[in-house]
């Protein structure tokens, strides 16, 4: 019987170690945050509109400027279907400027990294994948986006899948709008973000 209280002790004491353990860690890993999530469902815990500004290399002169170029050609399939062409199985890299006002030369908030390709063959139609990376006196950190960009859609939404810093395990949606174009070598994007599920 002796034998048995001592192990049940023991056993007892090292659960209590393992959880003040597992505590710690997550505490020396910035995992101490409060999660906050909207009380209703259409109101969120965070929300900011930021412009994305794509410029893509044009193969000539805008070096200087470019933040955008075409890692692969599209596919031959793309003007085999239709005569003007859509861009199918292009894939382009990005490091764009995102700005909190239209201008282009305003001051820029954060910066979009990631890529996005032409994945529709009828009509054009993009997916995208990136990282709104903030290092400004307002935010740090980052949150990162993934979905399709329907450009036959007005608005088109975007997951918010996670993020750092600030924006640590943020969870929400990226509404995204075209806000100008000039021809294929330039697009604005007005992109809402609404995040749902906050830590602070």
């Amino acid at each position: 019987m002796q034998i048995v209280r001592s192990c049940s002790k023991l056993g007892l004491t090292l659960a209590s170690i393992l959880i003040l353990l597992l505590g710690l860690a997550g505490v020396a890993h910035g995992r101490s945050k409060t999660r906050l999530v909207s009380s209703y469902e259409d109101e969120p815990c965070m929300k900011m509109t930021v412009y994305y500004h794509d410029i893509l290399y044009n193969g000539s002169n805008n070096t200087a400027n470019a933040t955008a170029a075409a890692a692969t050609n599209p596919t031959a399939l793309s003007t085999a279907v239709t005569s003007n062409g859509t861009y199918f199985g292009m894939l382009v890299v990005f490091d764009d400027v995102v700005t909190a006002e239209q201008a282009l030369s305003s001051e820029p908030v954060a910066r979009a990294q990631g890529f996005y390709f032409y994945d529709r063959k009828e009509v054009l139609n993009a997916w995208f994948a990136f990282s709104l990376v903030f290092n400004s006196t307002a935010h740090k950190g980052t949150l990162n986006l993934m979905g399709a960009d329907l450009m036959s859609e007005k608005t088109r939404d975007l997951s918010v899948v996670g993020g750092t810093g600030d924006f640590f395990m943020a969870r929400g949606v990226a509404t995204i709008s075209a806000d100008s174009f000039e021809g294929f070598f330039y697009f604005r994007l007005k992109m809402l973000i609404k995040l749902y599920e906050c830590y602070v």
